[in-house]
């Protein structure tokens, strides 16, 4: 039963116009994002020698958020040159930079409660 709704659902097309600020909002987002994480990830490997590992845990973790936004464009690219292909390719592993990122942030954390 849950299947077969999840199907009728699918079947159905609607048609919607997005809003006039939809796409600047979204493009001036994904500039801002991969900006701060650029200008996060010089600085943290900037400041790595002098604060110790955990800063350079927390610079990796920004580089990966940077290849995530930078995804973002991979996978609009796709969608504006019609190739599924790419697109569902890039897609399928979209929050894996996010993940990665985590992790990284994770052991920045317990780095830095190690006195050195």
């Amino acid at each position: 039963m849950l299947i077969a709704s999840v199907f009728l659902l699918l079947q159905t097309n609607r048609s919607y116009t997005p809003p006039t600020y939809f796409v600047p909002v979204v493009v001036l987002m994904l500039v801002a994002g991969l900006v701060m994480w650029l200008v996060a990830a010089v600085l943290g490997f900037a400041r790595a020698r002098a604060f110790g590992p955990s800063t350079r845990w927390f610079a990796i973790a920004a580089v990966f958020m940077l290849i995530y936004h930078l995804q973002f464009l991979l996978i609009a690219l796709g969608i504006i040159l019609e190739d599924p292909s790419m697109t569902l390719g890039v897609a399928a592993f979209f929050n894996l930079f996010a993940v990665l990122a985590a992790i990284c942030s994770i052991m920045g954390f317990v780095r830095l409660t190690q006195t050195r």
